[in-house]
């Protein structure tokens, strides 16, 4: 290999990194709000809410992830909690989606109105904010009383604009890097929710973060 394309290799590699690296610093600069974000999701399971997490396509799976994480840790002797992804039933999911009335923007409002509680958590992720079907489920969750949590990416689009109580973006427009951070920020989520639930006293209106 020539010198030259030895060094276009090298500057390849290096914007490589740097598309991640920035998201992630800016993930770090945000602590305080990942930390408010964790204390909010934490009270709920303490008062006995559980976690509804919701996404298409690539995020559909990072949903289930999530969902399995909380329901079945992969760290020894840390509590199970209970959660639910809305991508996992296809039935269900194509039922709404192809049905009279109702079509794809209701697949995950249609199941939160049945399935969910006042007091639980809607974790809603889109790689660009803007997925139509998950701002109505987080609407139909802020409707009902649940706490509401906005995993995006870019500028947060229109979930970032819509009033849903805790927004977490991972600054980037590439999805790849987008889908990358965003399974930082929910092992984050999950490391930092069991934190505060071993710490009873933190969960207190008064001991907000």
């Amino acid at each position: 290999m020539s010198s030259s394309a030895d060094s276009g290799a090298r500057e390849t590699v290096d914007r490589l990194f740097e598309r991640r690296v920035e998201p992630v610093n800016q993930l770090l600069a945000n602590a305080e709000n990942v930390a408010r974000t964790c204390h909010a999701m934490a009270r709920r399971f303490h008062e006995g809410g559980k976690l509804v997490v919701f996404g298409n396509g690539g995020a559909s799976t990072d949903a289930q992830h999530v969902a399995v994480e909380f329901v079945h840790p992969v760290i020894v002797g840390k509590r199970a909690l209970p959660a639910v992804s809305l991508t996992s039933d296809v039935a269900t999911v194509t039922g709404v989606a192809t049905g009279s009335g109702e079509g794809l923007d209701e697949v995950f409002a249609h199941q939160i109105r049945h399935l969910a509680d006042p007091g639980d958590i809607a974790l809603g992720i889109s790689t660009d904010g803007d997925c139509a079907n998950v701002l109505r489920g987080l609407d139909e969750s802020a409707g009902r009383g649940l706490l509401t949590v906005g995993l995006v990416g870019g500028d947060g689009g229109a979930v970032a604009a819509s009033g849903v109580d805790h927004v977490l973006i991972a600054h980037a427009w590439d999805p790849r890097v987008v889908k990358e951070v965003h399974v930082t920020m929910y092992h984050i989520l999950w490391e930092l929710v069991h934190v505060f639930l071993e710490q009873p006293s933190a969960l207190t209106p008064e001991a907000a973060v």
